[in-house]
């Protein structure tokens, strides 16, 4: 079985965000960059099938910036065989995303994908979903746990749901998206980031994959939200009253 997995390079979870002075989006220049931490999660789970001997090969894929590079190499580090790298700079929409991967999985004839819920820098949550819907593949979102069953032709996925979890069981080729409680990614060991700098990283154009990256909408200005004012304190019930009725007017 081969298992394909996506990852997307964004600004560290632990980073505070600015908005650029011109609202065109988010300042990333001189900004601290990360894989996007549902990925890794997405990572740790492919190489666990792996040692587990579920899976054959593990390819992480990585589209945008020339920077991505490093974060394809981290991936290899813990554990990953192949890397690919679909070099882009213009901000991409989740179907032109979902595109490029479908293509790349027919490419590499990958009978798994996993990948994230969703970036934690537009929270789309949509990828997977349309990468899935592309293929014709089933879907288990939200996974806590993956189980590969009857011999590597069927999976049983955990996910989280509103009030509890719920079991599914779905046929193998399948698009598996990945919850924070699915697994602890581990943390690369030197020898390994000295063996994953020798590894083959190969490189992919758009041209190559026959993808379009036409844009649906266009982003027209990103703003920070209003800064909130600071609460105050009030002596009585009856003070509460009156500022819920005469200032914020949300009784009559």
């Amino acid at each position: 079985m081969k298992v394909l997995v996506a990852l997307k390079r964004v600004v560290d979870p632990y980073v505070k965000i600015r908005v650029c002075t011109d609202g065109s989006g988010v300042e990333t220049t001189n900004v601290k960059m990360s894989t996007n931490p549902f990925d890794e999660i997405a990572i740790e789970e492919a190489v666990r099938l792996k040692e587990q001997g579920l899976a054959t090969s593990t390819t992480v894929v990585a589209i945008g910036s020339v920077a991505s590079q490093e974060n394809l190499r981290a991936a290899l580090a813990l554990g990953i065989d192949n890397a690919l790298f679909v070099p882009c700079d213009e901000m991409l929409q989740p179907l032109a995303v979902a595109r490029i991967l479908q293509q790349i999985v027919v490419r590499e004839a990958a009978q798994l994908v996993i990948m994230g819920k969703q970036a934690i820098d537009n929270d789309n949550n949509q990828v997977g979903q349309m990468l899935a819907a592309l293929l014709s593949w089933p879907q288990c979102t939200f996974a806590s746990a993956v189980k590969i069953l009857d011999g590597g032709t069927s999976v049983e996925v955990t996910r989280e749901i509103d009030g509890g979890s719920e079991v599914l069981s779905a046929s193998l080729p399948a698009v598996i998206t990945t919850d924070l409680r699915l697994n602890t990614p581990r943390y690369a060991s030197l020898p390994n980031i000295m063996r994953a700098k020798q590894k083959p990283l190969t490189t992919l154009s758009l041209e190559e994959l026959a993808v379009t990256t036409q844009t649906a909408f266009e982003v027209l200005s990103v703003a920070a939200p209003k800064v909130r004012k600071a609460g105050v304190m009030v002596d009585s019930v009856d003070d509460l009253l009156d500022k819920l009725r005469n200032e914020a007017k949300v009784i009559a």
